[in-house]
């Protein structure tokens, strides 16, 4: 199975190659590979090496971190939400006097009112 990373370069490759007019078949011409090397880099089931990543970041003008441009967008849903954590942790008390207790101080620190639907 590819990895996300080398799924998202070879995506990023992809669209820059694309933006360019050129085809696989120019850039593996530069690089003296085959185009089905650039396909495997493109859907990501080869990884590209630094050596290579520096080079098709010559040949298709872009800086080497163009390549990884939006790549902390793939972390983000797995990152926990700290907020989230505390509100299922407050769910989870049976007593609703402390409950209540806790919710009163978290608005008291916060300056916020939490609105009491139910």
């Amino acid at each position: 199975m590819s990895h996300p990373v080398d799924i998202h370069v070879g995506r990023k490759l992809k669209q820059a190659r694309t933006l360019r007019r050129m085809s696989q078949t120019d850039v593996a011409r530069h690089l003296k590979l085959s185009f089905q090397q650039i396909q495997k880099y493109e859907i990501g089931s080869n990884r590209i090496a630094a050596s290579r990543l520096y080079d098709l970041s010559r040949i298709l003008e872009v800086p080497t971190s163009y390549f990884f441009e939006g790549l902390q967008d793939l972390a983000a849903p797995t990152a926990r939400d700290p907020g989230l954590d505390i509100v299922s942790a407050v769910a989870s008390i049976d007593d609703e006097q402390i409950k209540s207790r806790i919710v009163t101080f978290i608005e008291d620190v916060s300056g916020r009112t939490v609105s009491k639907t139910a």
